[in-house]
């Protein structure tokens, strides 16, 4: 049992495998499974063979990036109605799911059909594809896990009670330590996709964590902006970043004890905004017990935001990202924050990658960076 000072906020883990060796983690937060005065349903009873994974990465040559080629994940479950979701609890009368308690509070476990896996390192791979050197291949080594924030298919995260967030912030921090540790592992990301217009394959409450053994590409830039800014300044990129916007003032959102949100002078996307802790931290992990306190009523807010941007529409789909520092190199240069954004320009309207972004990957954002700060400001009233 893992305690935290924060006032009367606990948590117990208790790890298990699936039938076919994955591993799953309980997270309890209620009673009586927090003290220990009782314990989930552990035993897997689904016929399952060994999980495996062919996944491999390609290197492109053109770009510099590493592209993960998991043909498995051609099959997975789509859009299931409720009573067969995968991520509900196994109860009697239904089939047996990913889950096999009769009921939990936060679950966490390896994906069934994962981009990376560290058993696709058993493969037998050539280094090349074809054999030519201009393609080096690898098995696309690395960890995916699903994180389950709430028993109930019908929640939704802005829905859930602050207890609740408080202890999906561990679980993130938990994970975020425990998978830096692999060996190979670069980078640990956690995130959240919402809404079946960017393409959500489960409606059930729910998000991600990736452990890259590489660094993708949009952190393999930030890093080469941060390595040219501190040689210039002998100062931290991010930090200085946040710096500015608090001086500016014209694009903050929240300006909380240990929390700034802000909409980023570049913004992408036609709503977005990021959120940063004032104290320079690397990871979730770092993050001390007054800071996700907080985290939790203000990160909450920013999801109940999104959802009140557009009038009429009670459900702005969403893509919650949280970027943390690399594992090794560099990693003094990076600092943790959250890039919460949506594609959708207005109701009914959702922002394509078409032409000019996806193919050359020049961006073009249809609004001001100052119109969403405002917007944003406005609903949090």
């Amino acid at each position: 049992m893992t305690a935290h000072d924060a006032t009367t906020h606990a948590l117990r883990k208790t790890s298990t495998t699936l039938a076919d060796g994955r591993e799953l983690i309980y997270y309890d937060d209620t009673e009586p499974y927090v003290s220990g005065g009782a314990t989930r349903d552990l035993v897997d009873t689904r016929a399952l063979s060994p999980s495996m994974s062919q996944s491999q990465m390609r290197f492109d040559v053109l770009t510099g990036e590493w592209i993960v080629i998991a043909a498995q994940r051609m099959d997975r479950t789509f859009l299931p109605p409720a009573d067969a979701s995968p991520l509900a609890p196994s109860r009697p009368g239904r089939p047996a799911t990913e889950i096999p308690a009769s009921d939990y509070d936060v679950v966490v476990f390896e994906n069934r059909f994962p981009s990376l896996s560290e058993t696709a390192a058993q493969q037998t791979l050539p280094t090349e594809v074809d054999g030519e050197a201009l393609w080096p291949l690898a098995p696309g080594t690395g960890r995916c896990e699903v994180i389950c924030f709430a028993s109930d298919p019908d929640a939704s995260f802005v829905s859930l009670e602050l207890s609740r967030v408080r202890t999906i912030i561990d679980v993130w921090a938990d994970r975020t330590a425990a998978l830096s540790a692999i060996p190979g592992v670069q980078q640990v990301f956690c995130f959240e996709n919402r809404g079946k217009e960017i393409g959500v394959t489960l409606t059930h409450p729910h998000g991600q964590i990736y452990a890259y053994p590489y660094l993708p590409p949009r952190t393999d830039a930030m890093m080469r902006q941060s390595r040219t800014h501190f040689e210039r300044t002998g100062r931290v990129l991010l930090a200085d970043v946040l710096a500015a916007e608090l001086r500016s003032g014209r694009r903050i959102v929240v300006d909380a004890e240990h929390w700034v949100a802000y909409v980023p002078a570049a913004s992408r996307w036609p709503v977005e905004v990021h959120l940063a802790p004032r104290r320079g931290v690397a990871d979730l992990a770092e993050l001390n017990s007054p800071e996700r306190d907080e985290l939790a009523g203000v990160y909450r807010d920013l999801l109940r935001a999104v959802d009140a941007f557009f009038e009429g529409v009670d459900e702005v789909p969403y893509i919650s990202a949280w970027h943390q520092a690399p594992v090794g190199a560099d990693r003094e240069l990076g600092r943790l924050h959250l890039q919460l954004f949506s594609m959708m320009r207005s109701p009914g309207r959702m922002k394509f990658l078409a032409g000019s972004e996806s193919a050359m990957g020049a961006w073009v954002n249809d609004t001001t960076p100052e119109r969403i700060a405002d917007r944003l400001r406005e609903v949090l009233t």
